[in-house]
């Protein structure tokens, strides 16, 4: 019998090893993609939610905005706390327990007979939901490196495909099925997503297994002020993003549009926003975070005036190359979280991250709105576009804590 020679055989397990290597931060990314666009489209599917659920409680407004208030505000409140448990509990089992969890909320509240019972499966779901944005944000950026800005970007793209996906099969599901059974449905869909991270996804490990005295030394250099003005970014780009869109609609009506063309107007929107969270993150890498982030910015604000200067058919035509801008950012900020902190910080970096980003969100329509009403929605709007340039400045600032910033100089 012929004996392969010692040579060979290390060859062999060479090159197994690099295909190892390289397939962990595809399935890395493949399962948290996965993951994203089903929590997004959870997020989003309530929408579909609320008017079936005022017919079948009797719920006021007010109620109804409570009931949306529970689910994010349990995921957004819940992230800090999340991001400090995967110091010690793996980042791959904590997504998986989350997105059980969520799953659950939507099993209870399609077996709830009164708001109290409904209000506590949206927390329940909510709760689950807060694993989703820190944790796997980190698993990819710890599973490509100081490539992740790319495959960041291709993670925050994926929420869109959810958002897009889930809302649309549940509406037509409520064709055929009552709310419940569609609901159970989309439960069902949720254990799959967990079953597929519990079984395919490779393991994160926990913040303190990253830590090193070298690597948390630098991270403290590198992060010195540097993450609060990547966070004072975010939250004013969440800002003018959702204060944008809540007044969009009525722009266009005062502009001559019927219903239908509003939803063209705002699909468009949405098309160019999802390709500039694909596109963004790649281009920030190869032409540095600040440029990115001046761009995009400066074009979000230019393009905002133009929507509001220019006639109904011109301004729909923008519409897609302002949704790259108002969209693109966030692509961006996110693949930068990770250089401004130490290895062993990730998780809990993230989750302030994101609980800045969405609180803004939150908030902000409600603060443009009472200014809205002020001053009228063309005037709030413009200030929308203020708030974009004044972010130009905070990017100048942050540039003196980024490495590829300084390299460029």
């Amino acid at each position: 019998m012929a004996i392969l020679p010692s040579s060979f055989l290390s060859q062999q397990q060479t090159a197994a090893a690099d295909a190892e290597t390289l397939s962990k931060p595809r399935r890395t990314l493949a399962a948290t993609g996965l993951n994203h666009a089903l929590h997004d489209g959870y997020t989003d599917l309530i929408y579909v939610l609320l008017p079936v659920w005022q017919a079948e409680f009797a719920l006021s407004y007010g109620l109804l905005a409570v009931m949306r208030g529970l689910y994010s505000g349990a995921m957004a409140g819940l992230q800090i706390p999340v991001g400090r448990l995967a110091e010690r509990i793996d980042g791959k089992i904590l997504l998986a327990l989350g997105t059980m969890v969520a799953a659950l909320g939507y099993v209870l509240a399609g077996l709830s007979g009164s708001v109290v019972g409904l209000g506590l499966a949206l927390l329940v779901s909510g709760a689950g939901a807060s694993t989703q944005h820190p944790l796997a944000s980190a698993a990819v950026s710890r599973a490509y490196g100081e490539a992740a800005r790319g495959p960041l970007g291709i993670y925050n793209f994926s929420g869109d495909l959810g958002k897009a996906a889930l809302p649309a099969l549940t509406a037509m599901l409520l064709v055929i099925t009552s709310w419940r059974h569609a609901l159970l449905l989309v439960a069902v869909a949720g254990m799959l997503v967990a079953l597929c991270l519990a079984l395919l996804m490779p393991a994160v490990g926990k913040g303190f297994a990253h830590k090193s005295a070298a690597a948390t030394a630098q991270g403290a250099r590198r992060g010195r002020g540097g993450f609060s003005w990547l966070l004072a970014i975010g939250i004013l780009d969440s800002a003018v993003r959702m204060g944008f869109l809540t007044f969009l609609p009525f722009l266009l009506r005062d502009k001559g549009a019927s219903l239908p063309t509003s939803g063209v107007a705002l699909a468009m929107l949405f098309i160019g926003g999802a390709t500039g969270k694909f596109t963004c993150g790649w281009l920030g890498a190869r032409v540095g975070t600040i440029r990115t982030v001046l761009l995009t910015e400066g074009g979000t604000a230019a393009l905002i005036l133009a929507v509001l200067l220019l006639p109904l058919i011109p301004a729909i035509i923008v519409l897609p190359l302002l949704g790259v801008a108002l969209n693109g950012t966030s692509s961006v900020l996110y693949g930068t979280v990770p250089e401004l902190t130490s290895p062993d910080r990730t998780e809990r970096a993230f989750a302030l991250f994101y609980t800045g980003t969405i609180g803004s969100g939150a908030t902000a329509p409600v603060l443009y709105g009472l200014l809205g009403d002020a001053l009228g929605p063309p005037l709030a709007t413009a200030a929308t576009a203020a708030t974009a340039l004044a972010i130009c400045p905070l990017a100048l600032m942050l540039a003196s804590h980024l490495a590829d910033e300084r390299r460029a100089r």
